[in-house]
């Protein structure tokens, strides 16, 4: 895309405006116009024309105070420019006798005018007691040299009044305009021109009065044209600069010695021209050439004054900063074009060793370590007045020999003629790095066990930036408290150690809980899992500990890192790791999508299972239990079933282990047995005399307040204890027995049956089944042996049952040969697909209905 610039275009109006001049002026010295008339057309076309542009700035500007203070200021500088243009337009309507005074009333309005609107130019400041006598005597000087240039190069003879107060008047004025505008053009240079300006005009005006009163010829008028137009003009120029907010130019005080010279120069030529053209002084011109003299010589020692005390302000705050650099830590060094050592502070000697004879003259790259003088090298070596880094770190040498880590500012001077060198401020940052770097140590260090942090292991995985390798997260169960009063677990510290001897060495080892670990390493996947095994086989290893010998269950999550962002990693190995600890620890476990697909529906369960029971999305179905005899009902088990409306049908072996994390085990419960105790008083109040089975988990079981409640529900719906049957499952028993046993014994105390489901016909089952207080034995038809020859077992638990009082009832027969089975086996009753299918309440009561009697 092009930009098109604005064309700058010279100003057209004053370009004419000078041709014009010129043509009027020249045809006025060769007499072609007469010399008054293009005196007077010249002057008054660049009034008018320097009057226009005022006029345009008397409506430009904001509303502020200052904004109104520049409008009313342009407005009389435009006033005054008319006056001197209207002045000079009139001469010749005026009698040849009376033309003077009439440039000289022009020259009276005009100078009024110009006055008040120069002291409405902003800028103007309160000038100290000094300041105000150092202009005066500026003043003074540059006036009284004027007045004797005026006086000695008028014409000898007697002086007309109007010319004596025109050079008098006229002397002070122009005194008064030059001094100002030398004192202020640096801060404001805008009113600096406006001040010239007025100046030239004045002078103008001055020059008329002063020939028409000594009826010069015409000719000499032409003489005005150019301090008339030029000044005019400048004086446009300068207030337009005032309007557009006056920059200020250069900076720095204004220089003193045109305020000695240009007095004793104007002087000077006054008198050589009033000896070559006129010859010998009188006695008044005498006294004012001696008056200039005394302004002159107060100036000299008004400036002798300025230089001693400016000289002893420079050395007092020249040994002010030299103390403070010489007693700073920061070392200061000055660099030449060459970049070599011009000088440095008192610093170098006192906190780096480095003398000054020993340093100056010598190259930086002396002075840094070789491996980072290059870039800093590279960084200074730039043009004057080009970017250089704000801040270079690099190692110095000391004068011992030793290296300091530094850091240093860089202050480039060399595009400023009285530096012209390029400063570092250079400090010892040393103890601050070695401080960060024992900080970033122990932020990145575990102070238990010495391995990596979690915040350090993100930082590896960021700067592998999708490095193929592989991440491990080890979940290690069965350490004791992380620290106690008498140290760290042993059990930890042994984990750290083998964790640290398996691994290569290039891999990182972290510690990111109590009982997580991670390693992250270079290896593909196949040896990634070689790895993991190895860490499984070394961290399951019995560990001495004074108690005993300890042992630990560990599962491992693994997963790939390449094209994979740190968090991404963390998440995949740990969904890793949740799947190996739910499988029975010991073991290692990849990631795959399938993991992902079981969060998600994890995530949607524990989302919609809250309020699932209010929402009356529970719901209840029934599977008979069948005696084996005559395949008659004699009860029937209550399955629930969650009806979700976002999910579907699920399961109980699905979302009750979310309930059980979510704590709402206790609320269905409560809701499932409250609705299997109405459905049974509906089948009893039909005459059906059926039991009706109830799944209660462990904590339902070890809940104080389960006999009461069962008692209380049984009571509201008034149905008989002993069809009521509550079933535990057998591997959910713990090791809290006696509990058991005695909130058992309390439920068979209301007349309440109990069932213990999911029997395993092994020794230890086998033993505790004397110690339960249970009516009803579920088992499975999976321990009966396929062989003939050999006694099944299931004959075992059957006979035991008969002898312990315990009725069995064969679970899951999913065939008829189970059925056959378990009808050979002795079994009274049975459930299972193979008899009845789970089904809703209305079509178990259809199902019902083909046996007339259903009492058991």
């Amino acid at each position: 895309m092009t930009v098109a610039h604005p064309v700058r275009r010279p100003p057209s109006a004053p370009v004419a405006l000078a041709v014009l001049v010129a043509l009027l002026v020249t045809a006025g010295l060769v007499d072609a116009v007469p010399p008054l008339a293009a005196t007077t057309m010249a002057g008054a076309g660049g009034c008018a024309v320097a009057a226009a542009r005022l006029f345009r700035l008397t409506g430009t500007g904001g509303r502020d105070r200052r904004a109104r203070r520049r409008r009313r200021a342009a407005v009389l500088l435009n006033i005054a420019v008319t006056v001197v243009g209207m002045t000079v337009a009139v001469l010749p309507l005026a009698p040849a006798v009376r033309r003077a005074e009439v440039a000289a009333a022009g020259l009276g309005a005009a100078t009024l005018a110009y006055a008040v609107g120069l002291l409405l130019l902003p800028g103007h400041s309160r000038l100290t007691p000094r300041a105000r006598w150092r202009r005066g005597v500026d003043v003074l000087g540059l006036g009284t040299a004027l007045l004797f240039a005026g006086w000695v190069l008028v014409p000898s003879g007697p002086v007309p009044p109007v010319v004596r107060v025109v050079t008098v008047a006229g002397a002070g004025v122009l005194a008064g305009l030059l001094v100002g505008a030398l004192a202020g053009h640096r801060r404001h240079p805008g009113a600096a021109r406006c001040l010239l300006g007025v100046a030239a005009v004045l002078l103008g005006l001055a020059d008329l009065v002063v020939l028409l009163a000594y009826r010069a010829p015409t000719v000499t008028l032409l003489t005005a044209v150019p301090l008339l137009v030029g000044g005019a003009l400048l004086t446009a120029a300068g207030m337009a600069r005032v309007a557009a907010g006056d920059p200020a130019g250069p900076t720095g005080p204004p220089p003193a010695w045109p305020r000695v010279t240009a007095p004793a120069a104007v002087a000077t030529v006054a008198a050589a021209g009033h000896l070559a053209f006129v010859g010998g002084f009188t006695p008044t011109a005498v006294l004012l050439g001696l008056a200039v003299i005394p302004p002159l010589v107060a100036r000299e020692l008004i400036s002798v004054t300025d230089q001693r005390r400016w000289a002893g302000q420079l050395a007092a705050r020249e040994a002010y900063f030299r103390t403070l650099v010489a007693g700073g830590r920061d070392l200061v060094l000055v660099l030449d074009d060459g970049l070599r050592v011009h000088w440095l502070s008192a610093a170098g000697e006192r906190w780096f060793g480095l003398r000054q004879e020993a340093v100056c003259g010598r190259a930086l790259a002396d002075l840094l370590h070789p491996d980072d003088a290059p870039g800093v090298l590279a960084r200074l070596a730039g043009r004057p007045g080009d970017t250089v880094a704000p801040l270079l770190v690099a190692r110095m040498r000391t004068g011992d020999g030793g290296w300091r880590e530094t850091e240093a500012t860089v202050s480039d001077q060399r595009a400023v003629p009285e530096v012209a060198a390029v400063v570092l401020h250079v400090r010892d940052v040393g103890d601050r790095r070695r401080l960060e770097r024992e900080r970033r140590r122990v932020a990145a260090t575990d102070p238990l066990t010495g391995l990596s942090t979690r915040r350090e292991l993100l930082r590896v995985l960021d700067e592998r930036g999708g490095t193929p390798g592989a991440l491990l997260l080890v979940d290690v169960h069965g350490l004791g408290p992380a620290q106690d009063a008498a140290g760290p677990d042993p059990l930890l510290v042994v984990t750290a150690r083998r964790l640290r001897d398996v691994v290569g060495p290039r891999d990182l080892v972290a510690r990111l809980s109590g009982e997580e670990f991670a390693v992250v390493t270079d290896a593909g996947p196949v040896p990634a899992y070689a790895l993991g095994e190895r860490l499984l086989a070394a961290l399951t290893e019995p560990c001495p500990v004074p108690t005993g010998m300890g042992r630990l269950r560990v599962g491992v999550g693994l997963t790939e890192l390449a094209a994979t962002s740190p968090q991404d990693a963390l998440r995949q190995a740990d969904l890793a790791r949740r799947r190996a600890v739910q499988l029975g620890r010991n073991r290692v476990e990849w990631y795959d999508a399938c993991l992902e697909e079981e969060l998600v529906r994890r995530l949607d369960l524990e989302r919609e299972l809250p309020g699932a029971a209010a929402r009356g999305e529970l719901d209840l179905v029934y599977q008979p239990v069948l005696a084996l005899a005559d395949r008659r009902p004699a009860g029937v088990e209550a399955l629930l079933r969650w009806r979700s409306p976002v999910l579907g049908t699920v399961l109980p072996a699905e979302f009750l282990p979310v309930a059980e994390d979510l704590g709402l085990l206790g609320e269905l419960g409560r809701w499932v047995l409250d609705r299997a105790c109405r459905q049974l008083a509906d089948w009893s109040a039909g005459g059906r005399e059926l039991w009706l089975a109830v799944n209660v988990t462990l904590a339902e079981l070890l809940a104080p307040d389960l006999v009461p409640r069962v008692a209380a529900v049984l009571a509201g719906h008034g149905v008989p204890a002993e069809r009521l049957v509550l079933e535990i499952a057998e591997s959910r028993l713990g090791a809290d027995l006696p509990t058991v046993v005695a909130r058992l014994a309390g439920l068979r105390s209301l007349g309440v049956r109990t069932a213990l489901d999911s029997f395993r016909a092994e020794h230890a089952s086998l033993a505790q089944l004397r110690r339960l207080p249970i009516d009803l034995l579920k088992v499975q038809p999976r321990p009966v042996d396929p062989d003939e020859e050999s006694r099944p077992l299931i004959d075992v638990v059957v006979g035991l049952g008969e002898r312990l009082g315990v009725t069995v009832v064969m679970a899951e027969l999913e065939s008829e040969p189970d059925v056959a089975r378990a009808t050979r086996a002795g079994c009274r009753y049975g459930q299972g697909f193979a008899l009845a299918r789970p089904a809703t309440a209305e079509r178990v009561e259809a199902y019902f209905e083909e046996f007339p009697t259903t009492s058991r």
